[in-house]
């Protein structure tokens, strides 16, 4: 007798709050977690893959459609009617195909091959049947998820058939693949291994060229010393931590959310999902640690002069420290909702932005803003960002939009508070960054990534949409601009990087890990002519590129 199938509450619960986590959702995921008591569950601490619970819904959808299409021996193939989670599927039939006994219509199943039909599973493009947005027609923009089972079966020999994966001779993959490609291809990226789990943050110091500070799931960061002289490899076995802070939380779930320099090096700010900021020092010991808040904190920030930390917290306040005198200066208790990002104008006036849709502008010389952005955005902000001229701020929201705020002279009461709106993506925006470098009488330029598995390059004057880039499969988590301007780079969840040279908006290059795995962060630091991009990857793994090692396109 077969073993009994089982699900339990506990298991959907926990698949329930990996979608959450994996969709940005992580005030849906924190109050999941607290309601259904997930910290006391054994399955928390399982390794749940990416999608995993959209996987299982579209391995139900295949069986229902076999379910619904079984006739006698024979599988109905010229249904026209797709199959959804949540609408009742009815038969069309096919008005230009043979009628449904006919033989030519039918998908004989027998002995193991039916089994194969009922169990397997289905082989995508990447891997996994994750949420993945697609267009029903040309002519309508509306995104939409959708499961065409005629795009994953043979339905004349009755196997999974998997799309040929897009391979651009430009990759550099990892493993087994990376042994085939020459050795000058190869020391172009280099993998650190040391974590145990999910990378989620990478920060390069900004004076000490080669060190690297990363910080994953497990509460757990890392400092590396990278030298510029080889990424070969056969080296990278002998590259270790310099200095490893292991379990520095205590918490179930300690998740480091933020890592940030100070602007000379000598310190570097952590948030985790633990409630508690830390500061360290460059050579790993522990600055400072304040249990203040009483939610995970998103953002942790230095001003400026390294004087003051700002931090965003669930807990809907934002708080600055006085670094030198290690205590907490102001919480401020503006936002109606989780404060998620914050940012600063200058060393005395920091922006905070939230789930409650606007951003205040607020002066540590008094408790509430002096400046509310309120009309605009209809969604959760997920990120702000203020220019290089620290004279506008750029954000962008669950709603699909991004904002660039006139924040220039923003203490004067006749400051002005219009906005330019940056519409065009089909799904929530994860990150956005300004261009370093403008050149004199041209607009400065903005680049955005989205869930709808695109980037898209913007003058932020105009608000006119530039170039979206579309080579990703799946969500677009982050990007970075070269130091000078003349590169960006986005990561996504298909683990791959593309870099797009912004001038000619053309792509240059791209690397994949050759895992079916995301790039969550990317940082791009430059010292005294030489640079270096880290990459913070799902796997386990930190990747750094060396720029100057990337062919140049002929």
């Amino acid at each position: 007798m077969a073993a009994p199938l089982t699900i339990t509450a506990d298991e959907v619960n926990c698949l329930i709050h990996a979608y959450f986590q994996d969709s940005g959702f992580q005030h849906s995921a924190f109050s999941l977690r607290m309601e259904g008591r997930l910290d006391h569950s054994h399955h928390i601490k399982k390794h749940i893959p990416r999608g995993e619970l959209v996987e299982l819904l579209s391995k139900a959808l295949l069986y229902t459609e076999v379910e619904a299409h079984w006739k006698g021996d024979s599988l109905a193939k010229n249904c026209k009617s797709g199959f959804s989670l949540l609408e009742r599927h009815a038969c069309a039939i096919d008005p230009n195909s043979a009628s449904l006994s006919g033989e030519s219509n039918m998908l004989k199943v027998t002995g193991e091959t039916g089994v194969k039909r009922k169990s397997s599973t289905p082989s995508t493009e990447d891997g996994r049947a994750e949420k993945r947005a697609r267009k029903e027609a040309a002519n309508n923009d509306t995104a939409v998820y959708i499961l065409k089972s005629s795009n994953l079966v043979d339905a004349e020999s009755s196997r999974t058939v998997p799309k040929e994966p897009k391979l651009d001779l430009q990759q550099v993959p990892s493993g087994t693949v990376a042994k085939k490609t020459s050795t000058k291809r190869r020391e172009i990226v280099r993998l650190l291994q040391a974590h145990k789990a999910e990378v989620f943050v990478v920060a390069w110091n900004p004076s000490a060229a080669g060190q690297l500070v990363s910080g994953s799931r497990d509460a757990t960061v890392n400092y590396w010393n990278v030298p510029f002289s080889s990424l070969d490899p056969s080296s990278t076995s002998q590259l270790r931590p310099t200095v490893t802070l292991a379990n520095l939380a205590t918490a179930p779930q300690a998740d480091l959310t933020s890592i940030d320099w100070n602007s000379d090096g000598s310190l570097v700010a952590i948030g985790s999902y633990d409630s508690i900021l830390r500061i360290c020092t460059a050579g790993g010991n522990i600055y400072l640690t304040d249990d203040h808040h009483k939610g995970p904190i998103f953002a942790a920030k230095f001003s400026m002069s390294g004087q003051w930390i700002a931090t965003a917290s669930l807990d809907s306040t934002s708080c600055v420290w006085d670094v030198k005198n290690k205590r907490l200066y102001r919480q401020y208790r503006n936002h109606e909702a989780c404060c998620l990002d914050v940012d600063w104008l200058d060393d005395s006036t920091f922006a905070s932005a939230g789930s409650d849709r606007v951003v205040h502008i607020v002066s540590l010389n008094g408790t509430k803003p002096i400046r509310t952005l309120g009309k605009g955005h209809t969604g959760e902000l997920n990120m702000l960002k203020c220019n290089p001229s620290r004279t506008r701020l750029a954000t962008c929201s669950d709603d699909t939009t991004a904002r660039i705020w006139n924040v220039e002279n923003i203490h004067s009461e006749k400051s002005a508070s219009a906005h330019v709106t940056l519409k065009g993506h089909k799904q929530c925006l994860t990150s956005i960054k300004w261009c370093p470098n403008t050149p004199t009488g041209e607009h400065e330029l903005v680049a955005t990534a989205s869930f709808d598995f695109t980037a898209r390059l913007w003058d932020s004057v105009t608000g006119d949409c530039l170039k979206i880039f579309t080579d990703h499969t799946k969500h677009v988590f982050t990007l970075s601009f070269s130091p000078d301007g003349d590169q960006l780079v986005t990561g996504g969840g298909d683990g791959t990087l593309f870099m797009y040279d912004v001038k000619t908006r053309e792509r240059t290059w791209s690397w994949s890990s050759g895992e079916k795995t995301g790039i969550f962060e990317i940082d791009w630091r430059k010292w005294e002519g030489r640079s270096l991009i880290a990459l913070a990857m799902e796997h386990k793994v930190v990747a750094v590129v060396d720029p100057a090692r990337i062919p140049q396109p002929s």
